[in-house]
């Protein structure tokens, strides 16, 4: 190539698709996996518990114990306030053990759990995945959701 020859532009490799273009209407999905391990179970309740009353400041304790009864509403109330159940706030997540990287790699080792976390959890690893174009988006379907099938289907549209 000479000074005078453009240059070629870079084409996606043939396993790439391209990138679509940003478009008014265009539907963008989020799925998201995030795993934690109980590790203390009453840590966790307890957690889930103060995350509701810091959320609802006019209840009571006697509220938090008859509104956070369960693992969905203590999972909803920890979501609720931090936005993630392994949520690395300090309200939560001070205390626990401190852990070495994986060599080589993110993460931290098969089987390695936290221990000590004020909400008593073990953060197990998350994914997320960007989808485009799924119709309809989750407003259109109104008070009745599709089946999980449907909701978290992989294939293509």
């Amino acid at each position: 190539m000479t000074d005078e020859e453009p240059a070629e532009a870079e084409e996606p490799g043939a396993d790439e698709a391209p990138v679509p273009e940003i478009l008014a209407g265009m539907v963008i999905s989020v799925l998201t996996r995030e795993d934690v391990v109980v590790m203390d179970p009453d840590r966790f309740i307890a957690a889930a518990r103060r995350a509701y009353l810091a959320d609802e400041p006019d209840l009571t304790e006697d509220d938090a114990l008859a509104y956070v009864a369960d693992v969905y509403d203590a999972v909803s109330a920890l979501l609720d306030r931090y936005g993630s159940l392994a949520s690395a706030d300090p309200e939560v997540a001070a205390g626990g053990t401190t852990r070495e990287r994986m060599s080589g790699g993110f993460g931290h080792r098969p089987g390695d759990r936290v221990t000590g976390r004020a909400d008593g959890l073990s953060p197990a690893g998350s994914v997320r995945e960007i989808r485009l174009d799924r119709h309809p988006p989750l407003q259109d379907y109104g008070c009745f959701l599709p089946g999980d099938e449907e909701l978290i289907s992989t294939a293509d549209e």
